[in-house]
């Protein structure tokens, strides 16, 4: 099969289609035929090894447990191990492979009772691959802020991946939603339900008396103590993005010395949340938005264009043709 493999962290010329073996699925897993995927910031990340830290995960001189990169994807059960009992072969799925990537090719197994189910059935297979890490994110931190009907949520980088389903989501659980984005991205935060939009190239969202429930970080560039004092005294600031040990250092001292919490971390895949966004799609309640779509031998050019940190919503490789 067709694969995007990296054998050295650098730049995104390091990604090259190659031919490498077709997976075969274990007792418990579907073999996927990959129709779309997406590059998103932790796919360029570990491509640089960008924190250093990422070699301790991936190999120290070069790749070595990640060669193919890819969170997310949809595409179509070809075949089931023998334990298989939840899909068929010919099903639509849409998934998140976790960190185990895997996207970027035309054949991904994956366990049946990881994060995958059944496709939305009324996206195409481009936007149904850019939901699960995306959504998923902000689904869970969304929740672990206690979101809820009336809460004043603002919402930092509200017009990528993360920040798009963030405004939604918060709005489906009615929220009233600041977003926060640059000039060319104010209407589409506005279309997709928020309140407010704040564009931070003319006005400094600190610099009012607002206090906020909840103040989620999607792309990790938010000041820390101006998030911090627009707190409500039991609100709660998200930070999507990995911490510098000096924000989790501030963020345990503002956990314990006070009514506010500072969360952040990685959020887990599972089934059920893919299940309960899927039904958000097809009731009308979330889209995913697509900034560009590249095909699959273009990765490099994709990686290139996420890199520069001002796509809108989501960018998709196609895997296979006419989707």
């Amino acid at each position: 099969m067709k694969a995007i493999v990296y054998e050295r962290y650098g730049p995104p010329d390091v990604l090259q289609l190659q031919d490498v073996a077709k997976p075969l699925p274990k007792d418990d897993e579907i073999l996927i035929k990959v129709y779309a995927a997406t590059v998103a910031a932790g796919d360029w990340r570990l491509r640089k090894a960008d924190p250093f830290l990422a070699r301790l995960f991936n190999g120290l001189w070069r790749p070595r447990r990640i060669k193919i990169l890819g969170f997310e994807l949809a595409g179509v059960v070809e075949s089931t191990g023998s334990g298989v009992t939840r899909f068929k072969s010919g099903d639509a799925v849409y998934a998140a492979c976790g960190m185990g990537f895997g996207a970027y090719a035309e054949y991904r197994c994956l366990p049946e009772n990881g994060s995958v189910t059944l496709k939305p059935t009324n996206m195409t297979f481009a936007e149904a691959a850019a939901v699960p890490v995306g959504a998923f994110t902000a689904l869970q931190f969304l929740r672990k802020g206690n979101i809820q009907r009336s809460r004043r949520v603002l919402v930092y980088g509200a017009s990528g991946s993360v920040g798009t389903y963030a405004v939604q989501l918060a709005k489906h659980f009615g929220a009233e939603v600041t977003g926060v984005c640059s000039t060319s991205n104010l209407e589409l935060v506005r279309s997709l339900g928020a309140d407010r939009v704040i564009d931070y190239t003319e006005e400094n969202f600190a610099d009012d008396a607002t206090a906020y429930d909840i103040i989620f970080d999607t792309v990790g560039k938010s000041p820390f103590m101006a998030c911090v004092e627009r707190l409500t005294p039991n609100g709660y600031y998200l930070r999507a993005v990995h911490f510098s040990p000096l924000s989790v250092v501030r963020g345990l001292w503002i956990n314990l010395t006070s009514g506010k919490k500072v969360i952040g971390g990685t959020m887990r895949g599972n089934a059920e949340d893919l299940r309960f966004l899927k039904g958000l799609i097809e009731a009308g309640r979330l889209r995913s938005i697509i900034d560009r779509v590249y095909p699959l031998e273009q990765a490099a050019e994709a990686h290139r264009y996420v890199e520069q940190g001002h796509k809108k919503g989501n960018v998709v490789l196609t895997v296979q043709q006419g989707i």
